[in-house]
């Protein structure tokens, strides 16, 4: 698939996102927030990386609520000013700790957060619009995790959040794509073949 028609996908998946009415991302979400919690490795992780939801992108705030009351070390991404498709790790301990942020979203304030230069996350949830049944993703065109996830120094399991819509059977892959290790949807938890041996 060349980058036109992956810009098509794109439009259709953020489309059909945005037009999920509030009901359905408040029911969704639960599920699969309740998906997530089911297993030990992610409901008793001591380090995780979350992301912020924009533009009805599947609830992680209870996530983020969850993690801080187990006292685990929450960490979420912030886009590097002036540099395209390159992100950060902050450790967040309190929404006074967020603010605006890149592209609308609501981003760690660099002058509150402390900026952890050498993340060690067990578990990332990785947004995207749309998953395929291989782990694949397609994002945003941006490649903030594309460039991010090669600087880890440990194996995070990767978890992809996705509404039934946004899983789907094949995707488009380049060489440097990193897939994630499960999808989560409200009806499956899909374990894919990259995922790491326990």
């Amino acid at each position: 698939m060349q980058e036109p028609s992956k810009n098509l996908l794109r439009a259709d998946m953020l489309g059909r996102r945005q037009n999920l009415p509030p009901e359905t991302v408040r029911a969704d979400s639960a599920r699969i927030l309740e998906r997530l919690m089911s297993e030990d490795r992610i409901r008793l992780a001591r380090s995780v990386m979350l992301y912020m939801p924009a533009r009805n992108e599947v609830d992680t705030w209870p996530l983020l609520e969850h993690f801080w009351a187990r006292g685990s070390e929450v960490l979420l991404p912030r886009c590097c000013d002036g540099r395209q498709g390159v992100m950060e790790a902050f450790a967040v301990s309190s929404p006074a700790e967020l603010g605006p942020g890149c592209f609308g979203l609501v981003e760690p304030l660099p002058e509150a957060a402390l900026r952890v230069t050498d993340p060690q996350p067990e578990i990332i949830l990785v947004p995207a619009l749309a998953f395929d049944r291989r782990g694949y993703r397609l994002g945003f065109g941006g490649g903030y995790y594309d460039r991010f996830l090669p600087t880890l120094a440990c194996r995070p399991l990767l978890v992809g959040p996705a509404y039934a819509f946004q899983l789907v059977d094949t995707l488009p892959t380049e060489p440097w794509d990193h897939p994630v290790h499960l999808v989560v949807t409200p009806e499956e938890t899909l374990h894919t073949l990259a995922e790491p041996h326990q």
